[in-house]
């Protein structure tokens, strides 16, 4: 299964449209939306292409293969135009005798993490930061940020395919890979 990973879209049709141009070139089967999809929050500029009913369209349109974690962007009335699940504050996924949990960061992350047990990973996004690292005996990843990058990283996603999670900007260069 191949599987695009992306977060803090904060409402930018010109990145969501890059996105799932990525999403349909690469043949992904799935798409995981960390977070703050629609709006860009009090701390941040506005980004590139600010038009969430733009993104509301492009995401309903392939709403069946979207799995999506609550950011701390997103709002109940959020649900009410998007037709995929955005409320939830976690997933999990099992992938190589490790459970990958997945989240926006801003309850969960490497500070305060959740249950983990050796070997697994923590996804987020929220930071708007690319990394992979580890800390204790566990992984984390984060995919950075599609439309407001910060700490001079481009605007990125991440793909995992066959054990293997990398982060790309948008011209496909490789910022960071790890084989689990």
């Amino acid at each position: 299964m191949k599987i695009l990973f992306a977060s803090d879209i904060h409402g930018s049709e010109y990145y969501t449209k890059k996105l799932v141009e990525k999403y349909k070139e690469l043949k992904c089967d799935k798409m995981i939306l960390l977070g703050d999809i629609l709006y860009h929050g009090p701390r941040n500029d506005l980004p590139k292409g600010h038009n969430p009913k733009g993104v509301i369209a492009l995401l309903n349109a392939m709403s069946d293969e979207i799995l999506c974690v609550r950011g701390n962007c997103e709002a109940e009335v959020d649900q009410l135009v998007l037709s995929f699940s955005c409320m939830s504050d976690s997933l999990v996924l099992f992938e190589k005798g490790r459970m990958l949990f997945i989240t926006h960061g801003h309850l969960f992350n490497t500070a305060n993490p959740p249950k983990l047990k050796n070997g697994d990973i923590l996804i987020h996004g929220h930071t708007h930061v690319q990394t992979v690292e580890k800390f204790g005996n566990n992984l984390y990843i984060n995919p950075g940020s599609v439309s407001i990058p910060k700490e001079g990283n481009p605007p990125s996603f991440m793909l995992y395919e066959d054990g293997k999670f990398t982060i790309f900007d948008f011209d496909m260069n490789i910022l960071n890979e790890v084989a689990i």
